[in-house]
Order: C-alpha cells, then sequence, then structure tokens
C-alpha cells in the first residue's frame, strides 16, 4: 500500500508541489461596503482556460493559489453589478499578490454578465449554481461522475446523491421530474457530456404557497440544465458488447433523451449477465414513487407492512450469477398553460444465484450452526404512474397521482444444516413464491385565500395484495409440539399458504395563519382509516399424493383488522434573532378493532405527542438544529393473527393480539457548515433513540429451531449515534475524512425452561474513512483511501468483534489521442478479535476506451474480478443469534464492447 501510494506521490509531485502565487484581497461596492458570495475567477490569457476560483466570505475578502510563470485575467463580479476585470503576469519568482477590486452599478450591462463569465459557482439565495465545465476535464461519463467534483455533493455508491450531508430528495432535468426525482437512475444513466449547470435547490417545495411556512431544511433538489445542443433534439447512447467468465458475457443498452420547453421523454434499456443491475429488487422496495408521509410530524408511526417471506434482497457483488432485463419510460408534457401531465413505466426481470455459507451463534443456546445455501431467485417487476398537475394560477393548485405496482417473486434454495458439533445434519429445500400488487392514489389541493390565509388538503389511499406461498421439505420433523406431521417416506413436505389484503385511507388538511414575516400558525385535522384481512393455513403434502390439512385453531388465521386515528395538531413557527423555533403538539384518538377466533375485541386511547424543531442560523453557510418528536407506534395486522405462520424452516412466528402501542423519544442534534471561502465544508449529527413499550419478539428455542411471538416490553431500549464528515479542497485536490459510531443496548425475551428471561445485548459499531482525490486539467488522476469498519457484538455474555479494512485506489490516465485508461484496486481484510475468522482478498476491475476527437463511437475493453475473487464475507447481529457469512460472487469478467453517442 505504502509503495502505491508513494508512486502516485512521485507522478504528481510536479504538480502538487510546483511554483504557485497566493493571490488575496476584497471585493466592495461603490461605497465601500464589503460583498458576500462574490466570485473571483482566473483565466489563462493565452489558452482562456479556468485556472483558479474563489468566493467571498462575510467581510468581502477572499484568497486562492495560480501557478507562476503564465498570465491572467482576473474577473470580479457580484449579481446585480458590473465585472470589474484585471490582466496580471506573474513571473516565475513572483511574490504573494494583492488585489482588491470594487464593483459598480451599470444596468444596461447585466443582462450579458452571465454569457460573458461563466461563473464556476453562483449563489442566489436558497439555489447553489455550478457551472459544470468549471469542474470537470472531459473524461466523465455519466452525470454521477460531474455531481463528485462538485464542492459540498457527494454520490454514494449505491447512486444517491448526497448535498451538503443530507439526501437528495429530487432530481429534476430542466425543471421536469426526472423519474419522479429517482437519484440512481439519474446519477448512472445521463451522459455527463450533456450537463451545462447543476443547480443545487435547498430548502425546496414544490407548492409555491407553503415555501417558507414549515420547516423545508431538510428537502433538497437538484436541477440538471443542458447544454444547447442537447435541447430540442434527441440524444443518448447505444451500447452493445460480448465476453467471457465461465460462459458467454453479454450486454445491451440503449439511453434516450428528448427535452423542449413543454416536452420531455427518457427512454432507459438494459439487458446483460455481467452483474449490473440497474434496478434492484431493494429499489423497487424503496421507491415511494414520489408518495410521502403527509403526516410525518403528526406523532403516529403506522404502516403497511411487507408481508412476504424474507427473499433475499441482491447487491451486486453478493452473487454467483446475474441476469437482468429492464427497460424504463418517462414523459412530462405541458398540455396548456398551468396544466401538465407525466408518468413513468419501469420494468425489471432478475435471475440470480446464491451460493453462501453462514455460522450462526445463537445466544441462549449457545449453539453454533453452519449452514451451506443454494438459491435460485427470479424477481419480475413492473410499476406504472401517471401525474397531472393543474396551476391556473398563484393561489390555486391541484395534484393527482396514481401509482401501480406488480411483482412476481420466486425463490428456490437448496440448505444444508449442521449443528451440534456435527452430530445433526439436515438437509432442506425451501420454495418461496409471492405476487404481490399495489396501488397508491394520491390527491392534493393547495388554496390561498389572501396573504394571511391559506389552505392545504391531503387525501392518500393505498391498496395492497399478497399471497406468499411457503414450501419447505425438511429430514428432520421440525416442531414436534406444534406441527403434527406424519412421518413420511419422502421427508416432511410442509406448505403454508397466506394472503393478506390492505386498505389505507389517509386525510388531512392544513390551515396556516400568517402572521408576519417571522412567525405563522399551522392547524391540522386529519384521520388515518385502515382495513385489513389476513388469513393462512398449513397443511402437509404426502408422498402418496395426498394432503394433511391441519384444522386447529392455532395453525389457521382469519383476521379482519381495523385501525382508524383521528387527530388535530398545531405547530408555531417563529423566528428571534438567530434563532427559529417550531414548538407543536397533536392531540390524538386510536381506535382499534381485532377480529380472530370468533373473538372481537376493541379498545381506544387518547395521546398527547409534542414536538419541537430548532435552527440556529450563525451565518448563511452555517447552523445548528435541533430536533425532537415523541412518536406513537403501531403494528398493522401481521403483528396481531395468533395462528402460527412460517418464516423459514427453522422459525415460526405467532402474532399477539393483546399488544399495545409502543412510545418513542427521538432527538436529532445536527451541525452544518459549507464554507465557499476557504473550500471547507464540515457536516456532523448526534442521534438519540428511547424506545419505551417496545414492540418486540419473545422467542422460544429448541436447538435452531425458534418460535417467536411479539410483545410490549418491560425493557427500555436505547440507541446513540453519531456521524461526522470533513471535506477540504486544496486547488485541484480534495480530501474527504468522515466517520459513523453507533451504540445500541436491546432487549428481548427468551425462554428459560417454564418461564421467560430478558436477554440483554449490545451493539457497537464504527466505520471510519479517509481519502484524497485529484481533479487535475491534465492526463492523469488518482483517488486514494483507507476504510476500516468495527463491528462488536456483545450478547449472552459472549463478546464477537469484527474487523474489515479496505485500502483503495482509483486511477484514471489519457494518452495518445483518445485513449483513456482506468483502474480500481480495493483490498480487504477480514478478521475478528479471537483469531477463528480470516479473510483476505482483493478486487481489481480495469477499462481502457477509445474515441477519436469529435468521433461519435467510443471502444472499450472492459474486466471485472481481475484477481478472480471467490468470495466476501460479511457479519450481522440480531437480539438471538449473530452471523457470519461468506459470499460467492460472480468470477473475473472480460468484456469488449461499442458505444455510439447521439
Amino acid at each position: 500500500m505504502k509503495q502505491i501510494i508513494l508512486i502516485f506521490l512521485l507522478l504528481f509531485s510536479g504538480n502538487l508541489f510546483a511554483q504557485s502565487v497566493k493571490i488575496s484581497g476584497s471585493v466592495k461596492d461603490s461605497l465601500g461596503n464589503p460583498l458576500e458570495l462574490a466570485n473571483i475567477i482566473a483565466n489563462t490569457t493565452a489558452a482562456g482556460k479556468l485556472e483558479n476560483y474563489a468566493i467571498t466570505n462575510p467581510d468581502g475578502e477572499y484568497s486562492f493559489r495560480v501557478s507562476a510563470g503564465a498570465e491572467y485575467k482576473l474577473v470580479a463580479s457580484f449579481l446585480g453589478l458590473k465585472p470589474s476585470e484585471e490582466t496580471i503576469n506573474i513571473p516565475e519568482d513572483s511574490e504573494d499578490i494583492q488585489l482588491n477590486f470594487t464593483l459598480f452599478s451599470n444596468e444596461s450591462e447585466l443582462e450579458g454578465v452571465e454569457l460573458v463569465y461563466e461563473m464556476p459557482v453562483t449563489i442566489k439565495g436558497d439555489t447553489i449554481v455550478y457551472n459544470a465545465d468549471s469542474f470537470t476535464n472531459g473524461t466523465e461519463r455519466k452525470l454521477g461522475d460531474v455531481l463528485k467534483k462538485l464542492p459540498g455533493v457527494e454520490v454514494t455508491d449505491d447512486g444517491e446523491i448526497e448535498v451538503e450531508g443530507k439526501k437528495v430528495g429530487k432530481v429534476m432535468v430542466e425543471g421536469k421530474d426526472f423519474f419522479d426525482g429517482d437519484s440512481k437512475l439519474a446519477t448512472k444513466n445521463i451522459p455527463a457530456d450533456a450537463v451545462s449547470k447543476v443547480e443545487v435547490l435547498r430548502n425546496h417545495n414544490d407548492v409555491g404557497q407553503l415555501r417558507g411556512l414549515g420547516n423545508d431544511q431538510d428537502n433538497i433538489a437538484v436541477n440538471i440544465k443542458l447544454k444547447e445542443g442537447k435541447k430540442n433534439f434527441w440524444f443518448g447512447e447505444l451500447e452493445g458488447g460480448l465476453g467471457d467468465g465461465e460462459k458467454t458475457r453479454y450486454l445491451a443498452a440503449a439511453k434516450l433523451f428528448y427535452y423542449s420547453p413543454k416536452t420531455s421523454i427518457n427512454l432507459i434499456g438494459n439487458t446483460n449477465n455481467t452483474g449490473d443491475v440497474p434496478f434492484t429488487f431493494r429499489d423497487y422496495f424503496n421507491f415511494t414513487g414520489g408518495f410521502s408521509n403527509i403526516n410525518r410530524r403528526g406523532g403516529t408511526n403506522f404502516r403497511i407492512n411487507d408481508s412476504g417471506l424474507a427473499f433475499l434482497i441482491t447487491q451486486n457483488n453478493r452473487a454467483k450469477n446475474m441476469e437482468t432485463t429492464f427497460g424504463a419510460a418517462n414523459f412530462s408534457q405541458e398540455l396548456q398553460e398551468g396544466l401538465d401531465v407525466s408518468g413513468f413505466a419501469i420494468f425489471s426481470d432478475n435471475k440470480t444465484d446464491f451460493l453462501q455459507k453462514s455460522m450462526r451463534t445463537y445466544i441462549q443456546e449457545g449453539i453454533e450452526e453452519t449452514t451451506d445455501n443454494r438459491n435460485e431467485q427470479n424477481n419480475r417487476l413492473g410499476m406504472l404512474k401517471l401525474s397531472t398537475k393543474y396551476k391556473p394560477n398563484l393561489n390555486f393548485q391541484l395534484d393527482y397521482d396514481v401509482l401501480a405496482k406488480k411483482s412476481k417473486q420466486e425463490e428456490y434454495s437448496e440448505v444444508l444444516s449442521v449443528f451440534s458439533d456435527g452430530a445433526v445434519v439436515n438437509p432442506i429445500e425451501e420454495n418461496k413464491e409471492n405476487d404481490p400488487f399495489s396501488i397508491n392514489q394520491n390527491l392534493n389541493i393547495y388554496y390561498t385565500l389572501n396573504e394571511k390565509n391559506i389552505f392545504a388538503g391531503y387525501v392518500q389511499h393505498i391498496y395492497q395484495k399478497e399471497d406468499p406461498f411457503y414450501n419447505a421439505l425438511v429430514q428432520i420433523q421440525p416442531f414436534t409440539g406444534i406441527l403434527p406431521l406424519e412421518n413420511d417416506a419422502n421427508g416432511f413436505d410442509v406448505n403454508q399458504l397466506k394472503t393478506i389484503e390492505s386498505n389505507k385511507l389517509d386525510a388531512k388538511v392544513d390551515y396556516y395563519y400568517v402572521i408576519n414575516k417571522k412567525s405563522n400558525l399551522n392547524l391540522s385535522f386529519g384521520s388515518t382509516l385502515s382495513h385489513q384481512n389476513f388469513n393462512s393455513s398449513i397443511f402437509q403434502r404426502l408422498s402418496g399424493g395426498g394432503q394433511d390439512d391441519f384444522t386447529q385453531e392455532d395453525l389457521v388465521n382469519d383476521v379482519q383488522y381495523n385501525f382508524t386515528d383521528v387527530f388535530v395538531g398545531a405547530h408555531y413557527k417563529f423566528k428571534t434573532g438567530l434563532f427559529t423555533f417550531t414548538p407543536g403538539v397533536t392531540f390524538h384518538h386510536y381506535r382499534l378493532r381485532n377480529q380472530q377466533n370468533g373473538i372481537d375485541d376493541t379498545s381506544s386511547k387518547t395521546l398527547v405527542l409534542p414536538d419541537l424543531f430548532t435552527i440556529v442560523e450563525l451565518k448563511k453557510s452555517a447552523n445548528i438544529r435541533l430536533d425532537y418528536q415523541m412518536t406513537a407506534e403501531y403494528t398493522d395486522v401481521n403483528n396481531l393473527a395468533e395462528g402460527y405462520v412460517f418464516n423459514n424452516y427453522n422459525r415460526l412466528f405467532r402474532g399477539n393480539r393483546d399488544l399495545e402501542n409502543a412510545i418513542y423519544h427521538n432527538v436529532n442534534l445536527g451541525y452544518f457548515n459549507f464554507n465557499m471561502f476557504n473550500f471547507t465544508n464540515i457536516f456532523g449529527g448526534i442521534n438519540y433513540s428511547k424506545k419505551i413499550d417496545a414492540i418486540k419478539t419473545f422467542t422460544a428455542f429448541e436447538q435452531i429451531n425458534q418460535v417467536s411471538s411479539p410483545i410490549n416490553s418491560n425493557f427500555v431500549d436505547e440507541s446513540l449515534s453519531g456521524s461526522g464528515r470533513f471535506q477540504k479542497t486544496f486547488r485541484k485536490i480534495k480530501a474527504n475524512l468522515r466517520a459513523t459510531v453507533s451504540y445500541s443496548k436491546l432487549n428481548s425475551l427468551i425462554s428459560n425452561g417454564s418461564e421467560f428471561e430478558n436477554a440483554e445485548s449490545e451493539n457497537f459499531s464504527q466505520n471510519y474513512q479517509a481519502s484524497v482525490e485529484s481533479n487535475f486539467k491534465i492526463p492523469l488522476n488518482f483517488e486514494v483511501g483507507y476504510n476500516r469498519m468495527i463491528n462488536n457484538y456483545n450478547n449472552g455474555g459472549r463478546d464477537n468483534t469484527f474487523y474489515t479494512d479496505r485500502p483503495f485506489v482509483n486511477a484514471q490516465v489519457d494518452f495518445l489521442k483518445g485513449f483513456t485508461f482506468e483502474a480500481d484496486w480495493s483490498y480487504y481484510n477480514y478478521t475478528n478479535k479471537a483469531n477463528t475468522v480470516s479473510n483476505e482478498y482483493s478486487f481489481v476491475g480495469a477499462s481502457l476506451y477509445y474515441q477519436k476527437k469529435d468521433s461519435s463511437w467510443e471502444f472499450r475493453l472492459n474486466g471485472t474480478n481481475l484477481f478472480d475473487v471467490e468470495s466476501l464475507n460479511n457479519d450481522s447481529f440480531t437480539e438471538n443469534f449473530n452471523t457470519t457469512s461468506q459470499y460467492f460472487v460472480q468470477p473475473r469478467i472480460l468484456m469488449a464492447s461499442v458505444k455510439y453517442n447521439l
């Protein structure tokens, strides 16, 4: 590792330590007032290229460095004032330079300012505008590559965008939603060469009437402005490739885009068996399609949960083989002024083979179970959404959306379970199937009576149906005291049918009374109505073709469950000095009705749930935030149905009709500082959570077989987590430091003979990463970093600690004319404190590109997993057991591909 870093330092020593000169000074207006957020750029007069730039601090001061031995034209600008220019020649032996600017008003030239002088960064209130060409070097391929180079912007490994430490909730192109704002589809598909500017919209709200009335500090949107040559024309790319890696590998992809003032069309298609999954099963579950919790600060947490069978959710590097077909289309159309329609359709078909070995330690029993799992999984999913927005004037807006989601999930597993020190060997075959369907409708109306009185109404309806089927063929009879299974010649063929049908209606009316510019009152009235039907049964198939249906009361479910929440709330927002306070309180009346086993139970409760949001504006780009919420959590029918249901081959679960709600106290304290003067970004936060009467599961064990049921715990669960990020740019070098630390103390009830006892468990996780990356306008760039993860699980008196150390290097070099070589290397060292687990491996990928200047054709040779690593490791923790797993991954793949850019 040290040798690799040394090589990079030697390669870049001529640039890192070349003679440079510091230019500093101030920017003021004609009256001598300092101008904060003024831009100063330095362009070389010979080539006209941007050398460096700066943005003034609150005192109007700026500072940056340029290379000696060149002549530069410096331009200072500020919105509303005429730019000022200075040309200076800097010899090799020059000392630091002091240069002040005075800007005067000249309205006749304001219209041309932005066209003549492209500022790298322009700040307009809550909007930051980045000029993409000022930060890129021409080797970027997708939007994500551009965003990574912008100050204060990060792109996660999953393709999600974070700005100033906060997740971006919406991505737009030319002001139009890109697949309802999904950031992953945007970062991985929009071509980099189409991007002109990136607008970061802080404190974003889609509804103009409501801006500034609530707390939108966490609402961030990104709008992509296209280059002129990409408007009113189709643009995109077509790609095809073939390769080898144990079998023939293929890739075919198409990405087409069209944008005009009234129309946008986005088409994305991809089919491959290389492990590139454009839209995973996890993305499907997390994709809201623009829908949100309409009463997120109202104090109630009641969700219609996924009632499936815990299908494996793949990641790109955790599968033996993967085949993907993906297609997506998105459109928007302005039918007339004030009336817009839009929509999208997404289809994905993923076939995945898993090979996994695990060692699981059961906390209470002290038993270790090792398993060999072979899984074949097929996931076909589709989504369709249509939206309309009607806004005839500034005082009225109506939005309607409908989203349908349908999927078909199948998983076949072969499991070899070994426990009791190898004395018990149990081969298992499992089959899981589920065909869930849901439809979500949303109607929002916003009306401004006058500048003092504003109304908003929301109605959302969700219909969801699931029919998961489970089958297990085992050789050792499971749950002998519960399941009346016959000892059949082929083993024990156990099956379960289950159907869950849910309807949920949310409605709310918000009234805002604007007292003055610094305060307003918000009154809320609303209700949540939910009805769910839950049916399940267990049966055994016999070798002779017969079937034994179990009709015992505790093996059958026929449940109807109604949940009602009627609430009224009040929030008062006011600003005084640096502080903005928004205290609130919501009064809830809950009514529950549970019908099962011939018994009709009803109950009701009234709760008062407070919340508080406070922000301290230290300056325009630095603040402290405190957020407290008290939440009542109610469960849905899955935890209330008292008949047994299978979760997997060694776990039965039964609900508890007597469950009460849990109370959560959550406090979040955050600090944010985005300093454009010295290009330093600091984000940090601490979160504390306390759960009272938490809905927990108590578990009875018989060796590895578990029977679980939920209860309201008498013990308090607590968790404390903290995270921080530091980023600083030194000319063309960016340094990153980040850390995440979390501690949780959890309690669960386990069986101890005829009694139950509390089992306390603790989890302490740490994740640290440091990296340095370059962004030179020269042929060679790099990123070097180090990541260390520590996971400590302490439960049942057993202390387990796992370490993962990962140094990594990414490099990119341009050579000859039109050639680009990219390589990435990550070394993993996975160990535990007891020195019983050790695994070392390196993932290496490399690509060689060739594209002649001004040509639409690009040719690529690509290799992944070049060291042909067979597997990687992972560890996880629950209140009942710890698991260490080994995942077998795709082999070395070599591909040749051709891409045509439209």
